[in-house]
């Protein structure tokens, strides 16, 4: 018999439902406690979005500990070491290695954030399938017991007597309301357990994906760190004059109270910042003078990617980069310019949930006009990207760049912490995922972010928690 057997695979039943003809033949088979049993009261439906989010939470815990568990071998980390060792050791190239091992982290933390989002919803469709199956029990008891009732009790042969033909008219009867009910519950019922299976092996799949996408991920950071050291050892300029500029512009940024001022005074006040930009704007003038033939072969050269590695100007003016930046973090956009920020005012910039440790990298050209801790924004990166805009990110737990140090777009600056920072720009967030501020400032002024990311970039994230 069929669904016996189903049954006794899966170990469930299901609800009971009212005036189906085949409980006739069920009443006298099931068990008393089960007839007799309450029925439960009908709870409201889930809702998808609050079920989903609390899916992605426990995902996101699972992940996070699975990602504890993976290292890397020995001979791994040597082949990472003498990858390294061969590199050019000039600025150009180890700077070169950089952006390009940032990219690849990021596409990797991206294929674990759609690995994460893909297995909350295979998991949810795998609760919705085990909730109705559950929600089924008593129907399913029921249509068990007149399956039994109907094995131990067959009807009599049709030609014996006729009493028993009687029997078999009625029995014929009976059972051909009966059967298309019991069929119908049946293929309902297999369907259900070979989609709950189905899902199951999809999960195993992406775990499995997902495990190698982790691992490719450590190595990517593991590489990001050496590179980071060595192109340490070739900027480092004197530590003393390092040291003294660290503590004078940490005094300046506990004076200064907005943004315009601490700009102000870091320019003004620190010297790798004001020569950096001095220089940098003298570029810009002599850009100015180029000719149109000088200047579409300079637009032609940073069009195919390979700019002058030895530039200390942005490569394009940062208003003709609208729909070419990327975010620089791989996550979720939680808030945009505009929205409600938690205080009662709208935010002046975008904030974007990652993963923890996820890779910051510069979105544009620019000049480190200050980089450390400043007020309730946390730890902090001022960018001059030129044409009168800066752009502000903060919410990161180490910084990898220092003040007065031109970056190109793509290079990592920071890496994000294990948590949210608490902070003025992170209020009223409904996570606990490291959340990264993004602002961009216009001769001063805040100015909304969207029109310069990539069309992929600019959506917000559905059922975060």
């Amino acid at each position: 018999m069929i669904l016996p057997a189903i049954a006794a695979g899966v170990g469930v039943a299901v609800i009971a439902v009212s005036a189906n003809p085949f409980i006739v033949l069920a009443q006298d088979a099931a068990p008393e406690a089960a007839r007799s049993a309450p029925r439960p009261a009908a709870e409201p439906p889930p809702d998808p979005a609050a079920e989903l989010a609390a899916r992605r939470d426990q995902t996101r815990t699972e992940l996070e500990t699975l990602s504890k568990t993976i290292s890397l071998s020995s001979d791994k980390v040597s082949a990472l070491k003498q990858s390294i060792a061969d590199l050019e050791k000039s600025t150009q190239s180890i700077r070169q290695a950089l952006i390009e091992s940032a990219a690849r982290r990021k596409a990797l933390d991206k294929q674990i954030l759609a690995s994460e989002k893909k297995l909350a919803d295979l998991g949810v469709k795998e609760d919705g399938i085990r909730r109705s199956l559950h929600e089924r029990r008593a129907l399913l008891a029921e249509v068990l017991a007149a399956l039994q009732r109907m094995g131990r009790n067959p009807p009599p042969a049709l030609l014996v007597t006729p009493d028993d033909a009687l029997a078999s008219v009625r029995s014929a009867i009976l059972l051909g309301a009966v059967v298309p009910g019991i069929r119908k519950e049946t293929d309902k019922l297999a369907g259900d357990l070979a989609s709950l299976a189905a899902l199951q092996t999809a999960s195993a799949a992406e775990k499995a994906g997902l495990t190698a996408t982790m691992t490719n991920g450590i190595e990517e950071e593991r590489r990001m760190d050496l590179l980071l050291a060595e192109n340490d050892k070739l900027s480092r300029s004197n530590a003393a004059e390092l040291t003294a500029e660290r503590k004078r512009s940490e005094e300046l940024a506990g004076k200064a109270t907005s943004l315009e001022g601490l700009v102000a005074s870091m320019e003004s006040e620190i010297a790798s910042v004001r020569d950096a930009a001095a220089a940098a704007r003298q570029a810009e003038e002599n850009r100015k003078l180029m000719t149109d033939e000088q200047r579409a072969q300079a637009k032609a050269l940073a069009d195919s990617g390979v700019p002058d590695k030895n530039r200390i100007a942005p490569a394009y003016p940062f208003g003709e980069l609208k729909a070419k930046l990327e975010v620089p973090v791989a996550g979720d956009i939680l808030r945009q310019f505009g929205d409600a920020d938690g205080t009662g005012h709208e935010a002046m910039g975008m904030t974007v949930a990652t993963n923890p440790e996820t890779v910051v990298t510069a979105p544009a050209d620019g000049l480190v006009v200050f980089a450390g801790a400043f007020r309730s924004y946390g730890q902090m990166i001022i960018l001059d990207t030129g044409d009168g805009y800066h752009l502000v990110l903060s919410g990161m737990d180490t910084i990898n760049t220092r003040q007065g140090k031109f970056v190109f777009s793509g290079e990592p600056l920071a890496v994000m912490g294990a948590k949210r920072v608490a902070s003025a720009t992170a209020l009223a967030l409904a996570t606990d995922r490291p959340t990264l501020y993004i602002e961009f400032r216009k001769d001063g002024k805040p100015v909304d972010s969207r029109p310069w990311w990539t069309a992929k970039d600019t959506g917000k994230a559905r059922n975060d928690s």
